[in-house]
């Protein structure tokens, strides 16, 4: 009997202290407002597949992305992505040198959506 409450003990005292370590559910680093527009930059279809909920697809790749950008205020507060990171750079980079003053590089989607909380959905 004292060795089953040693070892149920011993078990319980296992299982508790393993939780403790657990790393807790990061925090959002990047601040999304009501105010923010979230832009991912990837093709159509990749923004089909699945995106950061509320995000606007303009194609970093496409002829019209400039034009684009063109129909949104300078001074707004955007968050770019892409798949891993490299198009949302080159894009965040050519909506500075048009003149939009916030911009945020997310990156890849799956470190946009940790940065941000933003949950990834898909297009019906």
């Amino acid at each position: 009997m004292k060795k089953t409450l040693a070892t149920i003990a011993l078990a319980l005292t296992a299982v508790f202290g393993l939780a403790a370590c657990a790393a807790p559910a990061a925090e959002p680093t990047i601040a999304v407002t009501a105010d923010t527009v979230v832009v991912d930059v990837r093709t159509s279809d990749e923004y089909s597949a699945g995106h950061l909920e509320g995000a606007v697809n303009i194609d970093v790749q496409s002829p019209d992305f400039d034009s684009r950008l063109a129909e949104l205020p300078k001074d707004g507060e955007y968050v770019v992505y892409c798949a891993s990171g490299n198009r949302s750079s080159s894009a965040a980079a050519r909506m500075e040198s048009l003149g939009f003053t916030n911009v945020i590089d997310g990156g890849g989607i799956s470190e946009a959506a940790g940065a941000t909380g933003l949950e990834t959905v898909t297009t019906p």
